[in-house]
């Protein structure tokens, strides 16, 4: 089996960085990573488009928010030329718990710049009856 692309990886692991940095520090910039066709489902929920998805992510309860990647599994799409990223983490809120997270990122390259078109997000919560 063929390893992915060294050059894809780094891209993604970038990617990555760029984006809990961004969402840890002003999340309102996040806008401009998302494709004007983006689709986020936040646990659950979904919205479309930049100023929707904004609206989302600005609208959370919380003043500050630390993300620590725990993993980044990167792999390119070769129908839309793009690359799926899924994160596992953990992040903190406010003076809340730590709690585990999974997110799964479908970016594209547009006019040389990356965008998210998909973006799903969970919470890794479990309950027991």
């Amino acid at each position: 089996m063929a390893a992915e692309n060294p050059a894809v990886v780094q891209l993604g692991n970038q990617f990555v960085q760029t984006y809990y940095t961004t969402f840890d520090n002003n999340r309102a910039s996040l806008a401009a990573l998302y494709a004007p066709d983006a689709v986020l489902s936040f646990e659950g929920n979904s919205c479309r488009g930049p100023q929707d998805i904004l609206e989302k992510l600005t609208s959370l309860s919380f003043q500050k928010v630390a993300h620590a990647i725990t993993t980044t599994d990167v792999q390119s799409v070769s129908s839309s030329q793009g690359i799926i990223i899924h994160v596992v983490g953990q992040l903190q809120s406010d003076d809340n718990p730590v709690m585990g997270f999974s997110q799964t990122f479908h970016i594209v390259q547009r006019d040389q710049s990356l965008f998210i078109v998909n973006d799903i997000f969970r919470l890794a919560l479990h309950h027991s009856a």
